[in-house]
């Protein structure tokens, strides 16, 4: 239970910013030092928790009938539960550990130790939401609605892989804003149900908003793969996944975690 402060005496408000930064600075050096293998099982954990969240998509839109925008709100809505289930039920997500930024500017979390977290959790992220890629697909997920499903993961995959790489690195950038910001708020919140809400807002919007993400794209990719889509192959898979990872840890990592570091941690013991 949290202790009560003199800013807060019931001890139930929120964490203040300066106090987000010094939680979240912590948590980042304790997944720095990890250990390799639980490191990579939650890694495909939130692979796999991500890849529910766009099966959950998937099923949202598909002939919704609620027209442009409501249909791509009502998405995001569910594919939320992604991030809820990787923030609340514990896993690694690389995106999300762009924030060890923060920890790395201030020398408390090495430069090895940064891109070790960030290499095995991209790993185990790949293992788990190609897996799942491949189970929707063994399940018949594409054959619900008469096959419309499948047909909307296959206009997915294709759109993603046709992406100029400009394009698909900004879109990167501007997804891994919300993300992290979600994640931010989240460090925030003193209970479950809070940190649920501060996740819905801003996940949503990145995703209504048609912006990049790439453990996501992990898994549609891919399905669109196993779908056989045509027009849909490795190579596009890696063209869409390059800028859009880079994108992701521009805007995770610089544009928050390096703006949070310098206002309320650099010079700081």
């Amino acid at each position: 239970m949290s202790q009560p402060s003199p800013h807060d005496p019931t001890g139930i408000d929120a964490y203040a910013p300066a106090m987000i930064a010094q939680r979240i600075e912590t948590a980042g050096v304790a997944k720095a030092a990890l250990p390799t293998i639980p490191l990579l099982t939650l890694g495909v954990l939130a692979g796999a928790f991500i890849a529910f969240g766009g099966m959950f998509y998937l099923v949202a839109i598909t002939e919704s009938g609620m027209g442009f925008g409501p249909t791509r709100v009502l998405g995001g809505l569910v594919f939320s539960l992604g991030l809820v289930l990787v923030v609340v039920g514990g896993a690694e997500l690389f995106t999300g550990n762009n924030l060890i930024v923060m920890g790395w500017a201030h020398s408390k979390v090495s430069t090895g130790g940064l891109l070790r977290n960030w290499a095995l959790a991209y790993v185990g992220n790949f293992v788990g939401a190609v897996m799942m890629a491949w189970m929707a697909w063994q399940a018949g997920l594409l054959g619900l609605a008469d096959g419309a499903l499948g047909d909307r993961a296959i206009a997915i995959a294709r759109a993603k892989t046709e992406l100029p790489f400009e394009t698909a690195l900004v879109r990167g950038i501007l997804c891994n804003v919300l993300v992290c910001l979600a994640v931010w708020l989240c460090f925030a919140a003193r209970s479950a149900a809070s940190k649920i809400l501060c996740i819905v807002f801003p996940i949503t919007a990145f995703v209504a908003l048609g912006f990049e993400h790439s453990i996501a794209n992990m898994f549609f990719i891919p399905l669109g793969l196993f779908a056989g889509a045509d027009g849909v192959t490795i190579g596009g898979f890696i063209h869409n996944l390059i800028p859009v990872t880079i994108g992701n840890v521009i805007g995770g990592g610089v544009l928050v975690a390096m703006s949070y570091y310098l206002i309320y941690l650099r010079g700081k013991p």
